[in-house]
C-alpha cells in the first residue's frame, strides 16, 4: 500500500493510501470516520481496481482547521486535484455518507471524470426548514467538541445511527484532529442539493445502498436511484445488523463488483498502476 500527499487548490495538505492495480476506485469516508474505515472494502476490491482511500479535508492526517474552507466545491475540487495528482483522467466514485454527497457533487460537475459512482447511505436533502435545523445541530456538535472533546461531540448523537456507524466513528477518534474536526462541522452551512430533483441532470451509472436512518434515510435513497437516469437501487440497506466496517464490506462488495463488472470489464482493469509516479510517498509495512 503506497501513501502519497497532495495541495488542496488552497493550499491544505491531503493525504491518502492507495493499494491494489487497474482503473482507478476513490472510496470517499463517511463524515466522522477517516480513510482506514473504508480499508476492508478496498481489500475485496484491489483485485480489480486501484483503489484511492483519501482522507477527505477535516479528517484523520487531512487536518484543516479553517471553517470558511468548508464547501462542497471545495470537496469536489479535492477529488479534482486527488486525481491529477496520481494522473487519472477518470475514476469510479464510491462514497459513504459525507462522500456519497462528494460523490454526488463530483458527477454532477465533472461527469466525464466520474466513469461510475457508488452510494452508501445517501445523505438527507433538506427543504429549507429542515436544513436550518441541520445547521443548528452541526453547530451544536462542534460546540461540544471544541469544549469537552470529539467524544463528547459525538455521544449524544451515534445511538441514531446505525452500529457500525458509531464503531467507525469511535476507531478514528484518536487519529483525528478535534481543531479540524469543529471546521469540517461548517459544511453544514453549504446547501448540496435543494431538492431530489436536481439529481435527473447526473447521468454517471450510479448504484444506491439504502441507509435507514434520519440522517440517511431509505425513502430518500429509493428516490435518488429513481431519479437518477442511470441508477440502480442495491438490495442491501445499511442497517442495525452492520457493526463493524468489515460487515459493511461483506455487505456491500458482491453488489459492488457485480455493477461495476457490467460497465468496467476486467480487461479494462488490468493497465499498470502508474498512479504514484510523481508522489511524494512512502511504503507502508
Amino acid at each position: 500500500m503506497e501513501e502519497i500527499s497532495y495541495q488542496s487548490a488552497d493550499d491544505c495538505t491531503l493525504h491518502a493510501a492507495i493499494t491494489g492495480e487497474g482503473q482507478a476506485l476513490v472510496l470517499l469516508h463517511a463524515g466522522g470516520p477517516d480513510h482506514q474505515s473504508m480499508l476492508p472494502l478496498a481489500e475485496r476490491l484491489a483485485d480489480r481496481f486501484s483503489v484511492v482511500l483519501p482522507d477527505l479535508r477535516g479528517y484523520g492526517r487531512s487536518v484543516c482547521t479553517d471553517p470558511a474552507r468548508y464547501s462542497w466545491d471545495r470537496y469536489v475540487e479535492d477529488v479534482m486535484r486527488l486525481l491529477d495528482h496520481i494522473g487519472r483522467s477518470s475514476a469510479v466514485l464510491a462514497g459513504a455518507g459525507l462522500g456519497s454527497t462528494i460523490t454526488l457533487r463530483t458527477a454532477a460537475a465533472h461527469p466525464d471524470r466520474v466513469r461510475a459512482a457508488v452510494l452508501i447511505g445517501v445523505e438527507d436533502i433538506e427543504d429549507d426548514e429542515a436544513k436550518k435545523a441541520e445547521i443548528r445541530f452541526l453547530d451544536a456538535f462542534a460546540a461540544r467538541v471544541e469544549a469537552d472533546g470529539i467524544e463528547a461531540g459525538w455521544e449524544p448523537i451515534l445511538a441514531g445511527f446505525p452500529p457500525v456507524v458509531g464503531t467507525m466513528v469511535r476507531d478514528a477518534i484518536p487519529r483525528s484532529d478535534p481543531a479540524s474536526i469543529v471546521a469540517a462541522a461548517a459544511i453544514g452551512h453549504d446547501r448540496s442539493f435543494r431538492s431530489v430533483d436536481e439529481l435527473a441532470t447526473i447521468s454517471t451509472p450510479t448504484l444506491v445502498f439504502p441507509g435507514t436512518d434520519p440522517r440517511h434515510p431509505t425513502a430518500l435513497a429509493e428516490a435518488a436511484a429513481a431519479t437518477l437516469p442511470n441508477g440502480q437501487l442495491a438490495a442491501i440497506p445499511i442497517g442495525d445488523e452492520l457493526r463493524t466496517a468489515t460487515d459493511l464490506a461483506r455487505a456491500t462488495a458482491p453488489a459492488i463488483r457485480e455493477f461495476l463488472t457490467g460497465l468496467i470489464p476486467p480487461a479494462a482493469t488490468s493497465v499498470p498502476n502508474n498512479a504514484v509516479a510523481s508522489a511524494d510517498h512512502t511504503r507502508l509495512g
